[in-house]
């Protein structure tokens, strides 16, 4: 069985305006992604409001998530937090250099 490393971002996109999102798990009650972000946010008009909790972790860099509140939690390398289902919030920064690599479960 060959292995991967949580690290290793030489598959990135041609260009910097597209976020890689990678499956690692999908299972009946789990999903597990790991995203690599370089500086992608998301856009002003929207929110994410997911249908289930959000377990994420930031491997490297540092990122911003706004919460609809105006609460905002800044995250750096090693922080994580558990977002729960249908708190609205969005990305308001990712750190380009370096990257940020998330790693993020979904509980379905």
């Amino acid at each position: 069985m060959k292995t991967q490393n949580i690290y290793q971002i030489d598959n990135l996109p041609a260009t910097d305006s597209i976020e890689l999102f990678e499956q690692i798990l999908n299972k009946k009650n789990t999903k597990i992604e790991r995203i690599i972000s370089t500086g992608q946010i998301t856009p002003d008009d929207q929110w994410y409001d997911q249908e289930s909790d959000e377990w994420v972790i930031l491997l490297q860099g540092n990122a911003t998530i706004e919460f609809e509140n105006a609460e905002y939690t800044q995250l750096s390398k090693g922080d994580y937090l558990l977002i729960p289902a249908h708190r609205k919030h969005r990305v308001s920064f990712t750190s380009s250099a370096p990257p940020c690599i998330w790693l993020a479960v979904h509980m379905l």
